[in-house]
């Protein structure tokens, strides 16, 4: 096992794309979730977005397709993406694990264990200033273990240097539509950072020319 996870820290060292990452991702057999899954779902977006969206893990049509969020509640995010005047094409989304839970069930502890890294490496050569987290699992993994979204969502956090928002996962908006006011409370205060952050970006450009 030790020299298992030292080799795959230096692979990880090795690599410094994102389209490396993804192939050496797609060959991923870190846990047993690749056995029972039909598909890697490595993530998609833009490689230098300025918003990276980190949900649970892929569901059926996602695992079927082999990209994330695309079944229904990823038309869910497409409709909260376009109203915030973000296109898929623009921003990155990913998942917590890369390969679905059989029956769509919670990723256990040590299937996230296994994935994660592969997650961090992803972020790392995205490079997002801001994370937004979809749902439970995913502030727990990211934020802290004892994260509760109910009552913790809508502010902001840090992971890495980086601006977090924890907000409900689109899954929970479709069995719950009284909570699509809260995420879209969520998503303007993230709105309001990235056009910060974009108007300190161009500012620092006009003063370097």
């Amino acid at each position: 096992m030790e020299d298992s996870v030292l080799e795959f820290a230096k692979k990880s060292a090795e690599i410094d794309t994102l389209e490396q990452w993804r192939a050496f991702c797609l060959q991923c057999r870190r846990c047993p979730l690749r056995q029972s899954a039909k598909n890697v779902v490595f993530g998609e977006g833009s490689p230098r977005a300025d918003i990276m969206f980190i949900g649970e893990g892929p569901g059926a049509e996602e695992d079927r397709l082999g990209h994330p969020f695309v079944g229904a509640a990823g038309r869910l995010l497409d409709r909260i993406l376009a109203a915030a005047g973000w296109s898929r094409e623009e921003i990155y989304i990913a998942n917590i694990v890369k390969c679905r839970p059989p029956g769509n069930r919670q990723p256990q502890r040590d299937e996230i264990e296994a994935c994660y890294p592969l997650l961090q490496k992803q972020i790392e050569l995205i490079d997002p200033p801001i994370i937004i987290c979809l749902g439970a699992v995913a502030s727990k993994v990211l934020l802290k273990p004892d994260f509760r979204i109910t009552k913790e969502r809508g502010n902001w956090h840090e992971i890495g240097g980086r601006m977090a928002m924890p907000t409900f996962h689109p899954a929970a908006l479709l069995r719950d539509p009284k909570k699509k006011r809260p995420v879209w409370e969520d998503i303007q205060q993230v709105m309001a950072a990235h056009k910060k952050i974009v108007a300190s970006r161009q500012a620092g450009h006009q003063e370097k020319n």
